[in-house]
């Protein structure tokens, strides 16, 4: 099956609602107690690569992300302008003010011009985190994220975003079997077996959530509070036999 073709706002919308789902995924697993295997896990095995780290806290901090290398050309070629897109209006002057001293204090020698992009780049960085609500807690070296920011980028240099529909739908499709699969061979119990019970709900609930989570992102809407409805208490689908 061929991948559709999108529009450049149906891309990336696309790209932000994958990318929020795996934010979400990563919470519901928390909230049950960090047991089950999450979506990041799953992109993990399908694609044989190690540690996958949390996306967002891992790629605009580090010294190989978008904000940083921006913030080198930039220095490099005296213009501010190229940072300025990564920061909200109301940070614009702080930025502007960091670039005019960090460019005055680097014709000052070499020791001086990298404390001087050292401070510019951290404080575009901060001041970009901020943006987004989002701590900083200094630049660091990317450790290895799996393929899906790589491919993200890459999508943006190649106009298409075929290669990141695919990773992600089939990311997507993994981790929705592993949960039905796992929720499904727990569904069966006696009425009796308490343990056997609380087993098929502890399955039950993520497999519930992780849909619902997919269904809000896909028409937009903000996931569901699972909080106030939990499902494994009100469907009588819940139960097991005889109940």
């Amino acid at each position: 099956m061929n991948s559709p073709s999108f529009s450049a706002w149906s891309q990336r919308r696309l790209s932000c609602l994958l990318l929020a789902l795996l934010v979400v995924d990563r919470c519901i697993v928390w909230l049950h107690g960090g047991s089950g295997t999450g979506l990041l896990e799953m992109i993990t095995h399908s694609v044989g690569v190690g540690g996958i780290g949390v996306l967002f806290a891992g790629h605009c901090d580090t010294y190989e992300g978008p904000v940083v290398t921006l913030g080198r050309q930039a220095l490099d070629g005296g213009n501010v302008n190229l940072v300025l897109p990564w920061v909200r209006p109301e940070d614009e002057g702080e930025i502007r003010h960091a670039f005019q001293h960090a460019q005055e204090v680097r014709r000052l020698g070499t020791e001086a011009r990298e404390l001087a992009d050292r401070f510019f780049l951290e404080t575009l960085v901060r001041v970009h985190r901020a943006g987004e609500g989002a701590p900083f807690t200094g630049l660091k070296h990317a450790e290895d994220t799996g393929p899906t920011i790589p491919a993200a980028d890459q999508a943006l240099e190649d106009g298409s975003i075929s290669k990141v529909w695919t990773l992600l739908s089939d990311a997507l499709h993994a981790g929705l079997h592993q949960r039905f699969e796992r929720a499904a061979a727990r569904k069966h119990y006696a009425v009796g077996d308490v343990p056997a019970g609380r087993a098929y709900v502890s399955a039950y609930v993520p497999y519930i959530h992780y849909v619902e989570a997919l269904w809000d992102l896909a028409r937009g809407a903000a996931p569901a509070h699972h909080g106030e409805h939990e499902h494994g208490a009100q469907h009588p689908h819940s139960h097991g036999e005889g109940a």
